[in-house]
């Protein structure tokens, strides 16, 4: 098997996770599962080329690369995020971009943690936790359309990148308590960037209820999971 080819990606929440495996001949998906299950699930206990562990935390900020300093990390997303003062705030590079994402992990760090010294490469190294907003921000210039619109919804919380070509648009997160509230900020984000969601397909890195894609279905041109 070639490098890199047999891969595990784990999204956790406060309510719990899932993963997604591939390989090189296959690609397999776990419904969302309940965090008592972490140290029963088979799959966490083989190891792999690649492991990469999402965290659904809205505690984030993108900030140019001129304006980033790795030393105050604190001082840059305390003003758009509750940071409490013993919260952990840390940043990592997002090259595509030119900026930096700052975050906190301080929202179901304790799983993402487990899940961590659990789930390990092949040579034993532990993969970092890094936010959800990462993940999305790294991927959404892979997707085809020239209007790229990624978005996860996990605990009440929309998570939203927008991009034109290469150029990002939008990178926030909103709080919707009913995937209605979340849809209703991703059409205030499309009219305000003036994107039509006729000719344009929306990408959900998280599971969607058929209700909720046939909802979809009625104003995007296509609708998928990625």
């Amino acid at each position: 098997m070639s490098q890199n080819t047999d891969r595990i990606s784990i999204q956790v929440g406060l309510s719990g996770y899932s993963f997604k495996i591939q390989t090189a001949d296959e690609v397999r998906t776990s419904p969302w599962m309940s965090a008592e299950r972490i140290f029963s699930t088979p799959e966490f206990l083989q190891r792999y080329d690649k492991v990469e562990i999402s965290v659904f935390t809205p505690k984030v900020t993108l900030v140019p690369d001129q304006f980033h300093d790795d030393s105050d990390t604190a001082r840059m997303l305390r003003p758009v995020a509750d940071v409490a003062m013993n919260d952990e705030v840390s940043s990592v590079h997002v090259p595509e971009f030119g900026a930096s994402l700052v975050y906190s992990n301080n929202i179901g760090e304790t799983l993402s943690r487990a899940v961590s010294e659990t789930v390990l490469e092949r040579d034993g190294n532990k993969s970092l936790p890094l936010p959800e907003m990462y993940f999305m921000l790294r991927s959404v210039l892979d997707l085809q359309d020239y209007n790229k619109i990624l978005a996860s919804y996990m605990d009440g919380i929309l998570y939203l990148v927008i991009a034109q070509g290469r150029s990002l648009m939008l990178c926030n997160s909103f709080q919707a308590p009913d995937f209605t509230t979340a849809q209703y900020f991703i059409f205030l984000a499309l009219k305000n960037l003036q994107l039509n969601p006729e000719v344009s397909t929306i990408c959900f890195r998280t599971p969607l209820s058929e209700e909720d894609e046939m909802s979809l279905y009625r104003y995007f041109k296509n609708v998928e999971l990625v």
